[in-house]
């Protein structure tokens, strides 16, 4: 096995390569506007720390979000001219999973995972344990789920943007392809079901047609 795992969801542009025992590789750079421009460099330098071509990966891993459209979709798109390409599957995670499967030793119990949903909205979800999601992704105004996640720890970027929501913010801040990759090379193994490579928007996109638009055609 050598998976290929990347997720452009949030501001990390995150790769890394699993051989089914461990990460060998990886590559994580946090920049919100860059994602086209980063990606495929990142792919490029994890194959060459590991010594490794393209052709010699079995299957990919994408992170299908929540996250925006625009940053989405290149991870996406990337992951399924990858699977195209070489002939190999292409596996969806969510995103949140991953980042809960990275969550601190010391976060015990029920937790919440909360991504930066700009628009002063966080996409969140609940988990009973670092492995086990209790709820469905969701987006919303941190004050409107107050009373949700009262008392639970959170990691993610949204956690820390909102303290006053979530009082007890934990690392990891982002979503790491090492994470991602670990934990699809676990449920693999273990036989378990992995999503499709479909993006999980919760919205409609940032770009909209303007409302007072006027066709203008050729008298």
């Amino acid at each position: 096995m050598l998976l290929l795992a990347l997720d452009t969801a949030t501001p990390a542009v995150t790769v890394a390569l699993h051989d089914g025992t461990a990460v060998i590789a990886s590559s994580s750079q946090v920049d919100a506007r860059r994602h086209g421009e980063l990606l495929l460099p990142a792919v490029d330098r994890v194959l060459a720390e590991a010594g490794l071509r393209l052709d010699a990966v079995t299957g990919v891993v994408v992170g299908v979000g929540p996250g925006p459209y625009t940053g989405l979709r290149v991870g996406l798109m990337t992951a399924d001219t990858f699977g195209l390409v070489l002939g190999v599957p292409v596996y969806g995670l969510c995103t949140l999973d991953g980042l809960a499967y990275a969550a601190e030793a010391d976060v015990e119990g029920p937790f919440v995972v909360a991504t930066d949903a700009r628009r002063k909205e966080v996409y969140w979800a609940r988990y009973a344990d670092r492995r086990t999601r209790a709820s469905e992704p969701a987006v919303d105004r941190p004050a409107d789920i107050a009373e949700t996640v009262a008392g639970l720890p959170a990691v993610g970027a949204g956690a820390l943007l909102y303290p006053d929501t979530f009082p007890d913010a934990r690392a990891p801040e982002h979503v790491s392809a090492a994470s991602l990759a670990s934990l699809a090379a676990e449920k693999l193994a273990a036989g378990e079901h992995l999503e499709p490579p479909r993006p999980l928007y919760l919205r409609r996109p940032d770009a909209q047609v303007p409302k007072n638009y006027k066709v203008v055609t050729p008298k």
